[in-house]
């Protein structure tokens, strides 16, 4: 019912906290409610946040309940499908998720200041010694072993970095608006860990946003319009111990029982689907959730990027604002609100998805968990 963020920086005098209750209020106030309608809070781990400060600096007196969601970049949808069950079973009425983290000034993934996820307790006791040490790593195995079995380029993952950076110079509110990037651009980009060049990594931004949710009969009453939850769904198909255990790789099998959970729910299919807003560390990512949504069959994806089939104008678009790769990262709940505005239809023209009545976002968390959430155009 309510969306509201924070700008995408990269260097800022605010507190994570800060951000949080920035982008909590705003969400607020989009839903036309106040901090006293709150009764519930999903804190967000990655940012290491836990329910007593939004409490003290919301004034909030009645909470009926409040969990933290452990799924790594997942867990921001993982806390989506818990306000539903929160709302559907009475425990609830108006629950905030706020989400987002200072990506650059403070919980910075490549100075090791990022907040430890438990399900990285095995990495870092095995694998981070022997020089395995950062997210880059983790993912670039997963895509070389990708390009190993199915061909995949650099100019494919190029593509996908091309295509977010042009959304994003579309889109005013992206911390790379105005800063034009081609194809040559991304080929000649440093190397920061095979295959994957600098380009071919998500951006380091401080930035927050914040969700507001509710049954359907209470935002009949509120003056903005809705956006309806067709279908939620998570999967831990693997272990989350690391990549280098995955019986398979190159494939998201975890985003795939997802899917097939959320379009249950939601009576629909792919092919149902406007727009795709995938949360993406990396561009490979892109190519792997493509085909683990059904869009196209394992080794298929870089092609299809190739192709142009994820622009705006394509068959399948792929983050209209950007992404975490042009627009900011913010634990992917800039995805969720990038949806809803498109549901809305109030982002730019030039980059508002035609007749767009169904959006999916799907993020990837602790070593290929996956969650897809499934929204819908209100009547």
């Amino acid at each position: 019912m309510g969306i509201g963020d924070t700008a995408f920086t990269r260097g800022t005098d605010k507190s994570t906290l800060e951000l949080h209750l920035e982008a909590s209020l705003a969400a607020l106030d989009d839903a036309g409610l106040t901090p006293a309608d709150v009764d519930a809070v999903l804190p967000s781990a990655l940012a290491g946040r836990s329910v007593e400060d939004f409490i003290v600096n919301l004034g909030l007196r009645d909470l009926a309940y409040s969990a933290t969601v452990h799924m790594g970049g997942a867990s921001l949808l993982g806390s989506v499908q818990t306000a539903c069950m929160l709302i559907a079973t009475g425990v609830a009425t108006c629950v905030l998720i706020p989400a987002g983290r200072r990506g650059f000034s403070g919980e910075r993934i490549s100075t090791g200041k990022g907040v430890m996820e438990p399900a990285l307790a095995t990495m870092y006791e095995f694998e981070v010694p022997a020089g395995n040490v950062g997210a880059a790593q983790w993912f670039a195995q997963a895509a070389q072993r990708h390009m190993y079995e199915f061909g995949t380029t650099s100019i494919q993952l190029g593509h996908v970095a091309v295509n977010s950076r042009a959304n994003a110079n579309l889109n005013p509110h992206a911390l790379m608006y105005g800063k034009p990037m081609t194809l040559q651009d991304h080929q000649n980009s440093r190397m920061i860990t095979t295959p994957f060049r600098l380009f071919d990594c998500s951006l380091e931004s401080d930035g927050a946003g914040a969700l507001v949710i509710t049954s359907t009969d209470r935002a009949r009453d509120l003056e903005k319009p809705s956006v309806v939850i067709a279908g939620i769904a998570q999967s831990h198909t693997n272990e989350p111990l690391s990549l280098t255990q995955k019986p398979r790789m190159p494939e998201v099998s975890a985003m795939s029982v997802a899917a097939a959970r959320a379009f249950r729910m939601a009576d629909s299919t792919i092919s149902d689907v406007d727009a795709l807003i995938i949360h993406e560390g990396f561009t490979w990512y892109v190519i792997a959730a493509l085909e683990a949504l059904g869009v196209v069959k394992a080794g298929e994806g870089g092609p299809y990027v190739e192709e142009g089939n994820i622009r705006l104008s394509g068959a399948t678009p792929v983050n209209p604002h950007g992404g975490a790769l042009s627009e900011g990262h913010a634990s992917g709940v800039n995805h969720v609100i990038e949806a809803v505005r498109q549901l809305r239809r109030v982002v730019e023209p030039e980059r508002q998805i035609t007749d767009c009545h169904s959006v999916l976002v799907a993020n990837e968390g602790a070593f290929f968990d996956g969650a897809v959430l499934i929204l819908s155009r209100s009547a």
